[in-house]
Order: structure tokens, then sequence, then C-alpha cells
């Protein structure tokens, strides 16, 4: 069998669209020393497509991260196809707290340089010498304290939709910014109780690895990240200190968490937290549009783009051709998404 899809995005959606049965959207991570990724990509590959799942997996020497759906009557065998690599097994799922069950639609599974890109080039850092974990109950616990720090490892765009009570941003467009950052803005307070948080888990552990590395004593990380703190918090009717929404990686751009919604439209201001890519395929920035905005200007980020959109087909593909929007999907840089909006 061909180890990568061949077949065209508009018959997959197409498919997906017609399945009949549930979807579970999952992820996981694991840090470990894996010798050769592209074998291990290889095998992994087989065994995932054979059950139908489908998903975003990264995979590199120092592990693998990935965000994936699978089909509800396969996940006692993708589990068991999963834990059949030593280093897996047993492994921590995070199942998606609110999950429409159309996440992604294709298998990708790509070997990386890291499964984490940081910027990290010191050879004595050690990812395996991190801080401490906190469950559900202890991130509470040592919250309510008023002398405890929390910082978001995640995005700015992730942490204006949703974050938990008193969070600190790290304000960078990149995870390989904000380490550093973190240090410095942290650097009066090394001896003080810290918390680092992201989505799954796998971004702040190895921030509190490099906080560690960079001399901090008392830091912690939250298990599982946003994910599994909420599916522990509603299991053990603990209160639930995260406000608003979680945005993901995946179709879904975000899952319900708290009823708050404490962003704003960038185009009209008010009150929303959905998140869109311009529907101008020439730019796909991402961006928070309400609805009524999103029917006034048909999806697009500015009035460059919708004039664009009324084009023909044609021209619109002569127009972006060459253009590399790839990492414009997940990429609404303060930077860049300013000088749009203001031409509103």
């Amino acid at each position: 069998m061909a180890l990568h899809n061949r077949v065209s995005a508009e018959v997959l959606k197409q498919q997906l669209a017609e399945e009949t049965f549930e979807r579970k959207t999952v992820s996981f991570y694991q840090y470990a020393n894996i010798e050769d990724p592209q074998a291990f990509r290889d095998q992994l590959y087989t065994q995932f497509f054979n059950l139908q799942v489908f998903g975003r997996i990264y995979v590199a020497h120092e592990g693998i991260n990935a965000q994936i759906s699978v089909p509800a009557h396969n996940f006692d065998a993708f589990r068991e196809a999963l834990y059949s690599h030593s280093f897996l097994h047993g492994i921590r799922l995070n199942v998606a707290v609110d999950d429409n069950g159309k996440s992604f639609w294709v298998l990708k599974i790509k070997v990386r340089d890291k499964i984490v890109a940081d910027g990290i080039d010191d050879p004595t850092f050690n990812i395996m010498n991190r801080g401490q974990y906190l469950d559900a109950k202890g991130f509470n616990e040592l919250a309510d304290d008023k002398d405890t720090i929390i910082i978001d490892m995640r995005n700015h765009y992730e942490y204006e939709v949703g974050h938990f009570e008193n969070a600190i941003e790290i304000p960078s467009d990149t995870f390989r910014e904000q380490l550093p950052m973190a240090v410095e803005m942290m650097k009066d307070n090394k001896d003080k109780n810290i918390i680092m948080y992201c989505t799954g888990g796998i971004r702040c552990e190895k921030a509190s690895a490099y906080m560690l590395h960079n001399g901090f004593k008392n830091i912690y990380h939250l298990e599982g990240g946003i994910i599994e703190y909420t599916n522990k918090a509603r299991q053990q009717e603990l209160p639930i200190k995260f406000k608003g929404k979680n945005f993901v990686f995946d179709d879904r751009l975000g899952e319900r968490i708290g009823d708050e919604i404490i962003s704003q439209c960038h185009q009209c201001g008010a009150p929303c937290d959905s998140h869109t890519n311009c529907a101008n395929e020439g730019c796909h920035l991402l961006f928070i549009q309400c609805e009524a905005c999103a029917a006034k200007h048909q999806g697009c980020c500015s009035e460059a783009c919708h004039d664009v959109v009324q084009l023909p087909l044609e021209e619109q593909e002569k127009l972006r051709k060459g253009i590399d929007k790839g990492q414009m999907i997940f990429n609404k840089s303060k930077q860049r998404l300013r000088p749009r909006l203001n031409q509103e």
C-alpha cells in the first residue's frame, strides 16, 4: 500500500460527511528517543490507515505528537495498536471536550526535526528534567494561592478566546519566542510557585524543563493540559477555572469549556470567539468573525480580500499562484492582522 494519501481533499471531505458512525477526537504525545523516526512513521501509518484513523501526527527523534480522529468502533483496536509500541504503552489519551466527530478528514504523518519547534540549541538541555505534574485538583489548590503565578504557554490567538483565571500571557506568535520571553518575564520570581499550561500538555512540559534549565525552582505543569483538566474536573465535580473557549488545531478551531465569551469580533467588536479562515484562498488568514460580519464580508478579513473573491475563479487562481499560505491557516500574527483590519 502507498504510505501517503492519494485521494483529493474534496473526495475525502465528502466521504467524511457521508460517514454514519461516530468518531472520537483524541490527542496524545510522548517525549522519547526514537532511533529511526522514518521507519516508525511508516509502521504507524500502516496501522492507523487500516483503522480509518484521520489526523495530524509528527514524529521526531525526540518523540511523537498527535491529534487524530478515530472511529468509535475501532477505538479499542486503535489503542491496542498504539500500545503495541513499548514507549507508548499506557500513554494518556486526551479525549476532546466538545467534539462533533469532524475534526480531521485525512491521515498525515510527518517526520520532523522536533515534535515541538523550540529554538533550543543548548546540548545540555534535558527534556526529561521537567517540572512537577499537577492534576485538576492539584491545579485548583495551587491556583488558589495568591502568590502562585500561572503562565499560558500557547499562542496569543489561543489565549485570546479562553484562558485560566489570572493566567499571564507570554505575548508572542511562536513557542520558540515564548521560551526566552518567559524566562525574562519571570526572572524576579525564581523562587515562587509557577504553573505552566497549554492545550494538551506537550508545550508546557517542555517549557517547564526549560525554566528549570534556567535556574527556576518550583515549576509545575498541568498534566494533559486544558483538555485533561476539563475532563477530570467535570468527572470529579470540581470548579472549572478555565474561562471561554479552548482553541484547537483542527477543523473545529475550538471547543467550548466555559459559557463566557471573553473575546471580540475583529471587524465590528461584538462579543465573539468564533475563529475562521479568510475566504480568500490567497490569504486564508485566521481571525475572529461574528455571523453578521461573515455575511457582510462574505467570510473575508478585509475589503481587499472581499474584492478578490468577487473575481472569476480563474482570476483568483492567477492571483494566488506561487503564494505559500500553508502557515497562515494557524497564523493570526498581531503584526499581520492589524493592517488588514485597519482597512475596514
